[in-house]
């Protein structure tokens, strides 16, 4: 796992009238402070990577279709520096990734319908001054293949 990299599996309850999932608590141990929670989706095949954050920790989850989130860690001072994990998420595999300021991350819609992709942060955008970095998704030293 890489370094501040946290998983909370998720639980879909069901009863007669559909399903509900709690995602994010303010009493959750992996809950630090709100900033913003935004949508975000990605049509069959398409990629939306790489950036990172300087000040920004992402909670991501997968509530329709199926993504393939990607995660490098760049920190030269990490423990984990240089590697690389993945997630498949989806509705039928509930999870909640954080991802740490300086974690490059990103990911592909693999399901044959729209992705859609709940992201709590902890702090609002700012379109003055984006807390956001973003490298090509295919033309960088991140060692990940989009294409599996």
């Amino acid at each position: 796992m890489i370094e501040g990299v946290k998983v909370k599996n998720l639980r879909l309850i069901p009863d007669e009238r559909g399903r509900l999932m709690e995602i994010l608590r303010a009493d959750d141990e992996m809950f630090s402070e709100f900033g913003q929670v935004y949508m975000t989706t990605a049509f069959p095949g398409v990629i939306k990577a790489w950036h990172y954050h300087k000040k920004q920790t992402d909670n991501f989850t997968c509530v329709r279709g199926l993504m393939r989130l990607g995660l490098y860690d760049p920190r030269k001072d990490s423990p984990t520096y240089g590697e690389v994990q993945e997630f498949i998420l989806g509705i039928d595999k509930p999870a909640l990734v954080q991802i740490p300021p300086e974690v490059y991350h990103g990911f592909k819609c693999v399901s044959d319908e729209e992705a859609v992709v709940i992201n709590t942060v902890t702090i609002p955008y700012d379109s003055n001054d984006p807390d956001e970095y973003r490298v090509d998704p295919f033309d960088n030293d991140i060692p990940f293949d989009w294409s599996k």
